[in-house]
């Protein structure tokens, strides 16, 4: 398994981190770690904007249009992560 860098957030009780996403795949998936990010599946294709001005807890902080992002994520901490990484292994 690869290394995945994961931050708290406490001020916003969250976490940080690179997620790199695959638009246009069969299925929704996490599909482990590579480089240090999250790698994601996604069914949806890649659409202009769409994602990003998404209201969620899910905030892009940087990289908005490349694959590999980093984003925050509100409400989870860092084991969780850890643990659907795991999980997906």
């Amino acid at each position: 398994m690869s290394y995945l860098e994961v931050s708290e957030n406490s001020s916003r009780s969250g976490v940080v981190l690179k997620v790199r996403v695959r638009p246009r795949a069969s299925r929704d998936e996490v599909a482990g770690a590579m480089e240090g990010a999250l790698k994601i599946r996604l069914c949806a294709p890649a659409v202009e904007n769409q994602a990003n001005e998404a209201k969620s807890s899910v905030r892009i902080l940087g990289g908005e249009r490349a694959r590999t992002k980093r984003v925050e994520i509100v409400g989870v901490t860092r084991q969780q992560v850890m643990n659907l990484l795991q999980m997906e292994a």
